[in-house]
């Protein structure tokens, strides 16, 4: 998708550290909202994706967090712009009672269909993991897939591709302390059908974990780095006021201690990818109260960061739960929860920054 098609609809911004606002206006290529009214008072958690007709986004939506009435809305990016919101999923027990939905992730792998994961449940401690497909870039999804039993799904942040066919995602669970583990999923089908065949097959998922111990270090929401094929790293939520972090030199098999790393995280959702070009970017809440702030940080190597883009710098308000993807054109796409009213959307050009 050519970044040609997006109108320069930058949102301004509060004031920022003099060392990234300088970078900001060359770096920032659009920002927009994805929807300016909706049916649902209250969004959150969002996820984005691109497909081969442009890009997907999707969160949590209805009257407010943890309520009955929240469901997955989705929107598709199409010229002039992004879509109205569709609801795609709700909550609704075959006893007809209905529990809210959670935490969205939409994932295209290189083969097989547009996945879109989420969580269903009255709380955290005890939701359980769904996924619907689409063979037809989120335009129509399947009926709901329930993960076998012991799997979440990805839960917060994005999966890898460590090869076709094989994802590994990062998931957590709270019923007893924030502990992190890892999700592999592996499928040699390449129909919609044989991915759902396979996505409900126990067989399919193989769990790596606990990660951590609770009463030592509470840690959820992983987001994965790819090193080299067997060079994996996760950065994760914790509730220590900063980011944890954990390696495997095996290929997410086995993984080191978890470790506490020292850029601030006020216990929220982060997210991070590698560039294309081998950098390595983090987007987060850089500090240790309240969720004001939402920056970009970079990395050459994944230990050590710098200032990046500034997405907000406010006085008030939340602005949280972000999630990141790089298209093909090397632009980075960035979706946030904002003031967990509205979703933003901002593009940045990577290889404007230092």
């Amino acid at each position: 998708m050519s970044l040609r098609r997006w109108t320069l609809r930058v949102v301004l911004l509060t004031a920022v550290p003099a060392s990234v606002a300088a970078q900001r206006p060359s770096a920032t290529v659009a920002a927009d909202f994805i929807y300016e009214e909706a049916p649902f008072p209250s969004a959150h958690a969002s996820t984005i994706v691109e497909t081969a007709a442009g890009l997907v986004a999707a969160w949590f939506g209805g009257t407010e967090e943890g309520n009955p009435d929240v469901g997955i809305w989705l929107s598709r990016h199409d010229d002039p712009g992004w879509a109205p919101p569709v609801e795609v999923a709700t909550g609704i027990q075959e006893d007809g009672r209905r529990e809210p939905c959670w935490n969205p992730v939409l994932f295209q792998p290189s083969r097989g269909p547009l996945l879109l994961f989420y969580k269903i449940g009255p709380s955290p401690r005890d939701w359980w993991g769904v996924v619907r497909t689409s063979s037809d870039q989120g335009r129509t999804w399947s009926d709901a897939i329930r993960l076998p039993d012991g799997v979440l799904g990805p839960i917060r942040a994005k999966p890898v591709e460590l090869s076709p066919g094989t994802l590994l995602a990062g998931s957590s669970t709270e019923h007893d302390g924030w502990v992190v583990h890892l999700e592999r999923f592996t499928t040699e089908a390449d129909t919609e059908a044989g991915w759902q065949r396979a996505l409900a097959s126990p067989g399919a998922w193989e769990r790596t974990g606990p990660l951590n111990d609770p009463d030592e270090l509470a840690a959820i929401q992983p987001t994965i780095l790819v090193h080299s094929a067997a060079d994996l790293e996760i950065l994760c939520r914790s509730r220590q006021g900063v980011i944890a972090r954990s390696r495997s030199t095996d290929g997410g098999r086995t993984w080191a201690p978890m470790s506490l790393t020292d850029l601030p995280n006020p216990s929220a959702g982060i997210d991070a990818l590698r560039l294309t070009d081998g950098r390595f970017l983090l987007v987060y809440n850089p500090t240790t109260r309240g969720r004001r702030r939402l920056a970009v940080a970079v990395s050459d190597d994944g230990r050590s960061w710098r200032p990046g883009v500034a997405l907000e710098n406010a006085q008030d308000g939340e602005y949280s739960y972000p999630a990141m993807i790089q298209t093909r054109d090397g632009q980075v796409h960035v979706s946030y929860t904002w003031r967990r009213q509205r979703i933003k959307h901002v593009v940045f050009d990577p290889s404007r920054i230092e």
